[in-house]
């Protein structure tokens, strides 16, 4: 099976490296900018009627061979599965954030802890009725 992955855009943040970026985006008001890349401009239509969005982005740095990590706060290790460790055979990163702007292409958003230049895979809507349990 071939599965082919195409960004949508790239992702501005001021984070580059472990040491300045937050352990989850919810514990930063940091602003980060996603650029739509514009033949994917038809999508971003309607974008202004959610106040938050689920992002979708591919960690490029992180480790893709190792299945066990000792999870933030803990001392011993489990699988990664069970955690949202980066470090993962398939380094999808996903980030729950408010727009703070739109402005033609350019969406910026708070409490996304992607790196500078990652790349952005897709873009959803969060429904508080279908995304939160009861």
């Amino acid at each position: 099976m071939d599965i082919k992955l195409e960004p949508i855009g790239i992702i501005r943040s001021p984070y580059t490296n472990k040491n300045n970026s937050p352990r989850q985006g919810r514990y930063s008001n940091e602003t980060s900018v996603l650029t739509v890349y514009k033949k994917y401009m038809d999508g971003i239509e309607g974008i202004d009627l959610h106040s938050h969005y689920m992002i979708f982005y591919w960690q490029d740095h992180a480790i893709r061979n190792q299945l066990k990590v000792v999870p933030h706060g803990k001392t011993e290790k489990r699988g990664v599965f069970s955690t949202r460790a980066p470090v993962r055979p398939n380094p999808i990163g996903f980030c729950l954030v408010e727009v703070v702007n739109i402005e033609d292409n350019q969406i910026t958003v708070r409490w996304l802890d992607a790196w500078d230049g990652s790349p952005l895979l897709d873009i959803k809507p969060y429904w508080p009725e279908i995304d939160t349990p009861d």
